[in-house]
């Protein structure tokens, strides 16, 4: 059993279709309070405080592997989480369109074992932190594409602004590495570190 600290549907439907028992406890990170400058370190420390968060609520002796899971879109040198409104949304699309982004989503595993001297709280045993780097390339769209695209809501769901498993799968072009990284975990990597 896995032990997911992600609210993202789109990481609990991954896990289910990959048939790997779980369940979700949300950690409640205030992702506000955690910066680094670069992306692909920013979202191995998110990841890293959503599975400690998690972690830190388990009941002394309880072993579980705890998942956390972050991801963000660097374009032309930017950073992208979801967009605060349609209005951003649409600034994005339009200078995203038919170029390329890099997407970054953080992993951390930690396996509790047992409890912290004198805390009475279950300690991280093994811990495997690591950033899965997917390239994606965005279709040229028109502003009354993108707009419509907007419209639906989705892409005020998700990291970049856009769902690979969703109705954005018509707005992505092409793929290099990771296809479940971008959706948000990357299934090999897990399989690894389960193994």
């Amino acid at each position: 059993m896995l032990l997911l600290a992600s609210a993202s549907p789109a990481r609990r439907r991954l896990l289910e279709q990959a048939a790997i028992p779980h369940r979700v406890q949300v950690s409640g990170v205030d992702e506000e309070a955690i910066g680094a400058a670069d992306p692909s370190e920013l979202v191995r420390l998110l990841a890293q405080a959503k599975a400690q968060a998690v972690v830190d609520t388990l009941e002394p002796g309880e072993a579980i592997p705890v998942l956390g899971c972050d991801s963000l879109l660097e374009f032309a040198g930017e950073v992208f989480g979801k967009p605060a409104d349609p209005e951003e949304a649409i600034r994005r699309w339009q200078r995203m369109a038919g170029g390329w982004g890099e997407l970054h989503t953080g992993h951390c595993l930690l396996q509790s074992t047992g409890t912290g001297a004198g805390t009475g709280r279950p300690k991280p045993g093994v811990i495997r932190l690591e950033t899965v780097t997917t390239r994606v390339q965005f279709a040229a769209l028109t502003t009354s594409e993108i707009e419509a695209y907007v419209a639906t809501g989705e892409p005020l769901q998700c990291a970049g602004g856009f769902a690979l498993e969703g109705m954005g799968g018509q707005v992505v072009e092409r793929i290099e590495g990771c296809f479940s990284n971008v959706i948000g975990l990357s299934l090999p990597l897990l399989r690894r570190w389960l193994a």
